[in-house]
């Protein structure tokens, strides 16, 4: 078989904060699935690694190895991180030497007997189809394009039914349960897109609008949720609109959250609340340019914000930072920030004592490979 490796950036740099030196560029949501499951999916194969030197020794145990680049020999299959493709079976020809979109290459494949050195623009394309991502809001944009597409691929799935005592608005074909659990009262809207409850636990005074996907484990305890998607453990209540939760996240109370990217591990305080859109109604672009009208805030892993914090248009919360003593933070919160104010940093020793703890309310062992890991981001964060 043709073994697939994903390329990350090699200076991922401002646009991919917060997750930059962080998180492999692989391991993000674009749309339902990660990077490299979109990739894998129209491969056809599990990837061997993930070639970056910006998150090397990243781990949490479901992702193949995060190591430096080298030479690959064939048969491979060379992917961009940096791109995400529809799905849709990548069956190169003989002749094949890389993978395009519009002009430019998101793949190399090598056949049996050479070898790969590094990015190059040498023999015949293929040209896929797929979204090119240009920085971390463009989660957001990947959702428009690609999340109603993807929550209906489940259409074909063995659905448990509607639950008892919710209400559907639209055609109850296009509610998927797959092991939910719902209580009566719920209301599914599926008339903009597909609904997937995929082993989630949905509870009374919830509005979902699709197209939304809802992950493994996570708990909806209520609010209106529209076009997002939410990754396996999440614990989300109140106003939620386009916006991406990349897994384990926490946003438990009141407040709205709009075209944003929640990292893992991010808790969010009762009333914290995101603005997505300029009084001026202009393109956001102060700290990042997106080139989009409509961001929220980019929070970074293990982020966390006191109650009743307002976000501006925009904003930035990078890894580690604790957000507190200030209603409105700056439009960018730098690594591992203790307070809105000042230089002051979250210690290596009292953030991996707080990382411990928190694992430990998914039930999700602390290993010493996972303790390394975070030491090794907290390292990387402190010299960008």
């Amino acid at each position: 078989m043709t073994a697939l490796y994903l390329l990350e950036p090699e200076s991922p740099g401002a646009a991919w904060a917060p997750f930059a030196g962080v998180r492999p560029i692989a391991e993000l949501r674009a749309g339902i699935w990660r990077v490299r499951e979109r990739w894998e999916a129209a491969v056809g194969n599990d990837a061997s690694a993930i070639l970056g030197l910006h998150t090397e020794g990243f781990t949490e145990g479901d992702e193949p190895p995060v190591r430096r680049p080298a030479p690959i020999d064939g048969p491979a299959l060379i992917a961009a991180a940096w791109f995400a493709p529809t799905g849709v079976p990548i069956a190169p020809g003989p002749s094949i030497r890389r993978l395009t979109r519009r002009d430019e290459t998101v793949g190399w494949v090598v056949p049996e007997g050479e070898r790969w050195a590094g990015p190059h623009e040498k023999g015949p394309g293929l040209e896929i189809e797929g979204l090119r991502l240009h920085g971390t809001s463009d989660l957001l944009t990947a959702l428009e394009s690609l999340l109603a597409v993807d929550c209906a691929d489940f259409l074909a799935a063995p659905s448990d039914g509607v639950p008892e005592g919710s209400l559907v608005l639209g055609d109850p074909a296009h509610l998927v349960c797959l092991g939910a659990k719902v209580e009566p009262g719920v209301v599914f809207d599926v008339r903009q897109g597909a609904v997937v409850i995929d082993g989630a636990e949905i509870r009374n005074g919830t509005r979902l609008e699709g197209p939304t996907y809802v992950g493994p484990g996570t708990r909806v305890l209520g609010g209106f949720v529209r076009g997002s998607v939410f990754g396996p453990e999440c614990r989300v209540h109140g106003e939620i609109a386009a916006s991406v939760f990349l897994g384990f996240a926490n946003k438990s109370h009141y407040g709205f959250v709009g075209h944003s990217v929640v990292g893992h591990w991010v808790n969010l305080g009762a009333g914290t609340t995101t603005s997505n859109l300029k009084n001026t109604y202009g393109p956001v672009g102060e700290q990042i340019e997106t080139g989009r009208i409509n961001v929220g805030t980019l929070f970074g892993d293990h982020a966390k914000t006191a109650i009743g914090t307002m976000l501006a248009t925009g904003t930035v919360v990078s890894a580690g930072a604790n957000l507190f003593g200030t209603p409105t933070p700056p439009k960018y919160v730098p690594p591992f920030a203790w307070g809105c104010t000042g230089d002051e940093r979250m210690t290596e020793d009292g953030f991996l004592r707080v990382a411990e703890r928190v694992l430990m309310r998914r039930n999700v062992a602390f290993s010493a490979e996972r303790r390394e890991s975070l030491r090794q981001t907290i390292q990387r964060s402190s010299r960008r």
